[in-house]
């Protein structure tokens, strides 16, 4: 299993990805699910994936041939990230490699039980045009984020989406979407195991053609200060909540009967 998310912000971009995968709970390995692409000058492209390793992994791979071949022959004339001129052609570039990959080895795979399918985040800004985040599904098509909604998640995303939508507003600013970020991820692994560290973080500020790339380790000392200060605020934030004896004496809440019947009524 994996997390990655994606926030679309007025001053740019934020993603975020854990890097453990496993096949079982005896094999468990660490690689990378955040990937900035800069096929030439006028753009970047960070994608992000979710699902079968292989057929990321083939993905990329073809992803870089096509860019390869172009360079060596400009009247090869095939479809690349150096191509398109707009990033939803980029998505269903992206999109129609990760099906024909899956579509190629579906009966192998269906034949042992497994699916090949992957799903991808493509994030990043192409000159002339406003950055933008989408996902792309396995079956090729895909949704861009919403101000209403400016973010985007693949994997285990139910642990991490409660604090995306409680605090995240299309016009704050990254410093404070990268906490909201972090935030989620770490309710995430705290959540479930085939989460976890290292985390792979990319900021990207508007028009900029350039992204921060960082990488959060677990024995990172900044890492245990922001689980550190989680933590204390969760617990700060459960004792402000209000009592059952307190809501029992505003009427809120009424004690049943001792054989545990209708709510008897307010005192």
């Amino acid at each position: 299993m994996t997390y990655c998310l994606a926030l679309r912000l007025h001053e740019g971009l934020v993603f975020l990805a854990d890097t453990r995968t496993n096949a079982g709970v005896d094999n468990i390995s660490t690689y990378r699910k955040l990937h900035v692409l800069r096929p030439a000058p006028d753009r970047v492209f960070v994608l992000e994936s979710a699902g079968n390793l292989a057929t990321t992994q083939e993905v990329l791979d073809r992803i870089g041939a096509d860019l390869q071949a172009v360079r060596q022959d400009p009247s090869d004339g095939r479809e690349t990230l150096a191509s398109v001129t707009h990033l939803f052609e980029a998505a269903l570039y992206v999109g129609r490699l990760g099906r024909e990959v899956s579509q190629r080895h579906l009966a192998a795979l269906s034949a042992v039980g497994a699916d090949g399918t992957a799903t991808f985040i493509l994030g990043g800004q192409i000159a002339g045009s406003a950055a933008d985040i989408l996902l792309i599904y396995p079956e090729g098509n895909y949704i861009r984020a919403s101000d209403d909604r400016p973010f985007l998640q693949i994997g285990e995303s139910k642990y991490g989406k409660f604090m995306l939508e409680f605090a995240v507003a299309a016009d704050v600013d990254l410093a404070t979407a990268t906490k909201i970020a972090l935030g989620s991820m770490m309710s995430t692994a705290q959540a479930n195991l085939s989460v976890g560290p290292p985390y792979d973080l990319g900021v990207y500020r508007g028009d900029s053609l350039t992204v921060d790339e960082f990488r959060i380790t677990p024995d990172s000392a900044l890492l245990r200060r922001l689980q550190g200060v989680w933590e204390k605020h969760l617990t700060m934030a459960v004792a402000d909540l209000p009592t059952i004896q307190d809501l029992e004496e505003h009427g809120e809440a009424y004690p049943t009967d001792e054989a545990g019947g209708d709510p008897a009524l307010p005192r």
